[in-house]
């Protein structure tokens, strides 16, 4: 099996207390509960 690789540029949202990054749906047969992945983050712009 390939690595597959999506680039995204999201805004980071509130859940609770946690700040979290939202997966589009748009990728949910990619990446599905379980599955490993490698994450990077570049702060592009703070507020």
């Amino acid at each position: 099996m390939g690595n597959k690789q999506f680039i995204l540029t999201k805004r980071i949202a509130k859940h609770g207390s946690q700040s979290i990054i939202v997966i589009p749906r748009i990728l949910e047969d990619e990446l599905k509960p379980g599955n490993i992945v490698k994450l990077t983050i570049d702060v592009v712009k703070e507020e």
